[in-house]
C-alpha cells in the first residue's frame, strides 16, 4: 500500500513488450505500467479502482487476464472494452454444460438497466454475451477455448470478478436518465 492506492508487480512475458505510461487491461482493470524490468513490471491502482474492482482478492501468484490497448487499424473481436469497471460480480454457481460452461453471476441491482438479453458484458475483461437475466444476475456461457485461455476456467462459487457494462448502454442510458 501507498497512502490509498495499492501497487502491483506482475511477472509476464508480455513484459518484454511493454513501454512505461502504456495502459493495460487487468481482469478487465485499465492500468498504467509505470516500470518494467525483464519479465516483470508495475502498476499502481488507486482507491477508486480499489473500491469498483477485485483487486484487493488478488493475491500472490494468481492468474489474471492481461490485455493489450486495441488499435484502431484492425478488427474488433468482441465489443468495445474500455477498462473502466463499473462494479465487481459474485459468481453464484458454475455449470458443466458437457463442452461448454454457464456461469451465473450475481451484481448490484443499482446497474439493472446497463444489462440486456444477448447483450454484451465484460466479467474480468472477457467479452462475453448476457442472458437469463435478472434484476440482479445474468448467465454467461464460455467455450473451451476462452476456460483454457483465461482466468474464468478458476471462477467458481464465491469468487468476485470484475464487470463492465457495455459502453454504448451506458450512454445510452445516460441520455434517457440524466443526472
Amino acid at each position: 500500500m501507498n497512502g490509498s492506492n495499492k501497487t502491483f508487480k506482475i511477472s509476464s512475458p508480455l513484459a518484454s513488450e511493454l513501454k512505461i505510461d502504456q495502459s493495460l487491461s487487468h481482469d478487465g482493470v485499465c492500468l498504467t505500467v509505470e516500470a518494467v524490468s525483464g519479465d516483470t513490471y508495475i502498476v499502481t491502482a488507486i482507491e477508486e479502482t480499489l473500491l469498483k474492482s477485485n483487486l484487493n482478492h488478488w493475491i500472490p501468484g494468481m492468474r489474471i487476464n492481461l490485455e493489450r490497448c486495441l488499435t484502431l487499424n484492425g478488427r474488433l473481436d468482441g465489443h468495445m472494452v474500455q477498462g473502466h469497471v463499473d462494479t465487481t460480480a459474485v459468481c453464484l454457481e458454475r455449470m458443466n454444460k458437457q463442452g461448454s460452461w454457464v456461469f451465473r453471476f450475481e451484481f448490484p441491482e443499482r446497474f439493472t438497466r446497463l444489462i440486456i438479453e444477448k447483450g454484451s458484458i465484460a466479467v474480468n475483461g472477457i467479452s462475453l454475451t448476457c442472458f437469463d437475466i435478472s434484476k440482479n444476475a445474468f448467465s454467461v456461457a464460455v467455450i473451451p477455448y476462452t476456460l483454457e485461455n483465461t482466468n474464468i476456467g478458476e471462477v467458481k462459487p464465491e469468487t468476485v470478478v470484475n464487470i463492465e457494462f457495455d459502453l454504448i448502454g451506458k450512454y445510452v442510458d445516460r441520455m434517457l436518465h440524466p443526472a
